[in-house]
């Protein structure tokens, strides 16, 4: 059927007029959107893995572990009190050993075997029911020159050897030059940061009270050089 009809109507002056009247439209077709399986496969996995996400996150809030913290610096040998302690609760890695919070007063009147820092954890091994420098011992401070620092970071308790190296151009008296230079055993307390501008780390090492002098006084001297004692030596 057209979509326009003519209409003859009678004029005011006896003439005839054609009107053209609208009919029925048809409406565009509107086409269904196609369908993309992929895209809906998609949508659906980011859903579940944001909602896998969520519940491991609510897992691991909810799965803390109330643990001991240090408040405040603790230097080497120094003894533990309260005050220097605390507790918190922290979601808690299952490889990371920390004194838990019920284990508190075990490690208060015991000695920080490495120097402490606020903020951190405290773990089982950085305290120790023993002096630092124990009975018959003497702790000998040796600065040590960029390039004498070992490559190997120095950790309190590294077993160390001190070795006499005499001056260049001299030796000693009733020894010749091939002869094995003179080493004291000695071990780590504590290896500080190196020093602005210079670079020199002092190192605290704990010797025999007999050798004890003698270490200090190749250290006045500038004669002394530190190596690392072979694991296991004395």
């Amino acid at each position: 059927m057209s979509k326009t009809q003519e209409r003859l109507d009678a004029s005011p002056n006896g003439g005839r007029q054609r009107e053209s009247v609208a009919g029925p439209v048809t409406p565009p077709r509107v086409s269904a959107r196609r369908r993309r399986p992929g895209v809906i496969a998609l949508s659906l996995a980011l859903i579940a893995a944001g909602g896998a996400g969520v519940a491991v996150l609510l897992l691991q809030v909810g799965n803390r572990t109330d643990v001991v913290t240090v408040l405040r610096d603790v230097q080497v040998g120094q003894v533990l009190t309260e005050d220097d302690l605390g507790k918190a609760s922290v979601a808690l890695d299952p490889t990371v050993k920390a004194v838990l919070a019920d284990d508190l007063t075990s490690v208060v009147g015991k000695r920080a075997a490495v120097e402490l820092k606020p903020g951190s954890l405290l773990a089982p091994s950085q305290v120790t029911k023993d002096n630092v420098v124990k009975s018959g011992e003497q702790l000998v401070p040796i600065g040590l020159e960029p390039k004498q620092i070992p490559a190997t970071a120095l950790v309190p308790g590294q077993k160390v050897e001190l070795v006499h190296v005499p001056a260049q151009g001299t030796t000693d008296s009733g020894k010749t030059s091939d002869a094995a230079p003179q080493t004291i055993a000695g071990r780590v307390v504590k290896a500080s940061g190196a020093a602005p501008g210079t670079g020199i780390v002092v190192v605290d090492v704990a010797t025999s009270a007999t050798d004890g002098p003698t270490a200090a006084a190749w250290e006045a001297a500038g004669t002394l050089r530190l190596v690392l004692a072979a694991p296991g030596g004395n």
